[in-house]
């Protein structure tokens, strides 16, 4: 609009409808501008011409945004964005590690169809509100599942806070930070096999520490109190414990970074 010099006129009683969209009073009218599903709530309709531009849209990944006032939809932004590189690769590994993935999101249904299918991602939810992300995650916790959530957007909030395992792609906004349990400084999705391996190692290095100091234990105090064992070799056997224990923590250190 300012490129074409077009006038731009004042918003009254903005309101952000979470996970829908945006409204506002604009030169007196009521003006929606969201999603599908924010559409039918308001009884705003699209024409045949517009559902099937749309539908056309989301079939190739596309989110398409509808705008509408006075009881029709007015006006479709359409926006597309690639694939975040690295996504496959993830899918696979933790299909590899035998982890279920879904892809649930606030887009159509067929937007994230589509996206979901490039990903290889077999399961998948679309038109999915905040809270309803959330309802989801407790659902397969209900059944016995632990469930991890990855998720870079203030709409991943609830979900990212019910998951088991809440991790946040990038520094994003402190409602994000706080909700989810790991942070990732970098948006980078190929860092979540990463995080994996690195639970993996850390739980395995804690239970070789207890076997490692319970070993020393069981062998050291019965010798000391049948007095086979000088104190000054006991003392010597204690720092070798506690050296033994964290130099196998500090290998966790030379993974490199994930």
């Amino acid at each position: 609009a300012e490129e074409r010099r077009l006038p731009l006129e004042k918003v009254e009683d903005f309101e952000n409808l979470e996970g829908l969209g945006v409204s506002g009073l604009v030169g007196g009218r009521k003006i929606f501008v969201g999603s599908r599903r924010l559409m039918a709530r308001e009884g705003l309709q699209s024409g045949t011409a517009q559902e099937e531009k749309a539908r056309g849209a989301e079939a190739l990944g596309m989110t398409v945004i509808f705008a509408g006032w006075e009881g029709k939809v007015r006006a479709l932004l359409l926006f597309g964005d690639s694939l975040r590189p690295g996504v496959p690769e993830m899918i696979r590994s933790l299909h590899a590690r035998g982890i279920a993935t879904w892809l649930v999101s606030g887009d159509s249904r067929e937007t994230t169809k589509a996206v979901a299918c490039r990903c290889g991602i077999p399961r998948f939810r679309g038109e999915t509100l905040p809270a309803e992300k959330a309802e989801l995650i407790g659902s397969l916790q209900e059944k016995g599942q632990r469930v991890g959530m990855v998720g870079d957007g203030i709409n991943d909030g609830p979900a990212l806070a019910r998951a088991d395992v809440g991790i946040a792609l990038g520094a994003g906004s402190d409602l994000i930070r706080g909700a989810s349990h790991l942070t990732l400084l970098t948006p980078d999705p190929r860092r979540v096999p990463g995080v994996l391996e690195l639970s993996a190692a850390t739980v395995r290095t804690i239970r070789q520490n207890l076997f490692l100091s319970f070993l020393y234990n069981a062998v050291g105090i019965p010798l000391a109190v049948s007095g086979w064992l000088n104190p000054l070799v006991a003392v010597v056997a204690m720092f070798a414990s506690s050296l033994t224990v964290t130099g196998n923590a500090l290998r966790i250190s030379r993974r490199g970074r994930f």
